[in-house]
């Protein structure tokens, strides 16, 4: 790929007369000369091309918009890094004002004029400072006692995001998980304290489970935890995993306690790129006051020229979201905040009822208590379907949309169910679209004289397990 023949010969010629248009794309060794800019982009930007365009994935909790104003701000500070703070102190003055903003969001009891909190490059690095606090909380109180530490354990449902998984792992804490089921779609208190013990670092609810759209009731475990403790003299905390209804619930249920109101909740963490309305990555955690982060987690580090004290498990990180998340509070205000999630809640309620009324599927929860929901098949139409939700994931695809099929977590594992994630940029004239879509779908899978491939492999499934199906 040779510059200068841009630049001498092909000067006019459009970008598609180009030989690089008519060649394939490296795959394994970098080119021997440069290319023309705009022949480098438009081959990169074709690349995308076939994707499902970012709106119409409904499968990512992503902020996939954002107004052109944020958009260009965000832009202009893309070569801004976060850590510098000598040269960009203004950007660690904002990064603090965030966190002071969404501790009291969350109702902090916090008095300093700073609250403790920490950014994250997104809510997986936020929900591991907040374990990782936990577990150096508990293992000093078990060594200034003079008790082992080598067997901590973490304890959540089943219904658990990976990064849960990959913090036991990388940590050595065993992960103790209670399974859902159709009496118990969200956490069972119950359960979840049969498996505490003295070596638990801590219980984490979740605000806006990603499998199912529901909140684990952290009111009803904080009251249940608070006996248990006081029983047996343990001190076990909650870390909220609110990566979604960290944003959600301030704004439409502001008298609902999860938050730091509650005893026993030590530490919250979110997504600021979920439906805290910011471009990826970003994420958040708070706790309730500064004696609960850990003293060791706080590095000092001499950086161009300045001493820098950072809580974190990434060193270098983008400044452009943390701008991004300052404007929208600017911006949006608490009011346009609400505005913003009772439009996605409508929105996702709406497709809630119109596909709750279609014959061939259930719903998997009466209401919605986030601005997403499950489904399935119903089981009566099940056993008479030639076709599954994996079908009905790819015919969707087929329109642009990204709908995921999935089966559900352990003891519910069978279950295969579709979701909808509503988020700002999804409008009614939209989810009409999708219904409709839909509704085309299941008409023509309706008509199907045999049954998929998706279908036989379920069936066989099935039958393995003593279920028969007849066409």
């Amino acid at each position: 790929m040779d510059l200068l023949k841009h630049l001498h010969e092909d000067t006019l010629t459009d970008v598609f007369g180009t030989r690089e248009m008519r060649s394939p794309a490296p795959t394994e060794f970098i080119p021997k000369g440069k290319t023309a800019p705009e022949v480098a982009y438009q081959m990169v930007k074709d690349e995308t091309y076939p994707q499902t365009q970012p709106r119409l994935n409904l499968a990512t909790f992503v902020t996939t918009y954002m107004d052109d104003y944020a958009t260009r701000l965000m832009n202009e500070a893309i070569n801004v890094n976060y850590i510098d703070e000598t040269e960009y102190p203004r950007v660690a003055v904002m990064c603090g004002r965030c966190i002071n903003i969404i501790a009291n969001l969350w109702n902090t009891p916090e008095k300093a004029e700073w609250k403790t909190g920490a950014v994250g490059i997104g809510s997986s690095e936020a929900c591991m400072l907040g374990g990782v606090a936990a577990w150096l909380r508990w293992r000093a109180k078990r060594k200034a006692a003079g008790k082992p530490c080598d067997k901590p354990n973490l304890v959540m449902s089943a219904a658990y995001q990976i990064v849960w998984e990959k913090f036991c792992q990388l940590w050595q804490i065993e992960l103790r998980t209670v399974p859902l089921d159709e009496k118990h779609p969200t956490l069972n208190i119950e359960a979840a304290l049969g498996l505490c013990d003295e070596n638990t670092i801590c219980i984490v609810p979740i605000a806006g489970v990603t499998w199912t759209g529901l909140n684990d009731d952290v009111e009803a475990l904080d009251k249940a935890l608070d006996a248990y403790n006081r029983k047996t003299g343990y001190d076990i905390p909650i870390h909220v995993d609110a990566a979604s209804g960290g944003f959600i619930l301030p704004f439409l249920n502001p008298g609902k306690k999860w938050d730091f109101r509650l005893r026993w909740v030590q530490s919250i963490s979110t997504s600021g790129h979920k439906f805290g309305l910011v471009y990826p990555g970003l994420g958040w955690v708070v706790w309730k006051d500064k004696k609960f982060l850990p003293e060791e987690m706080s590095f000092s580090v001499n950086y161009l020229g300045a001493s820098i004290t950072q809580v974190g498990l990434n060193f270098s990180r983008p400044a452009a979201q943390i701008l991004g998340q300052y404007y929208n509070f600017i911006r949006l205000g608490f009011e346009g905040y609400r505005e913003i999630q009772q439009n996605s809640m409508d929105i996702a309620a709406y497709c809630h009822r119109a596909i709750g009324e279609m014959t061939c599927f259930r719903v998997f929860a009466k209401e919605v208590v986030n601005p997403l929901f499950i489904w399935s098949l119903d089981p009566a139409y099940e056993k008479r379907a030639k076709w599954t939700l994996f079908d009905l994931q790819a015919r969707l695809q087929q329109s642009g949309w990204m709908v995921p099929a999935y089966t559900m977590p352990a003891a519910i594992e069978q279950t295969i169910v579709m979701r909808i994630v509503v988020r700002q940029g999804m409008s009614r004239d939209m989810a009409d679209m999708l219904l409709q879509d839909i509704c085309n779908a299941v008409g023509e899978f309706e008509t199907l004289k045999y049954p998929t491939q998706s279908r036989l492999k379920y069936e066989k499934n099935e039958k393995q397990k003593g279920k028969v199906y007849t066409h």
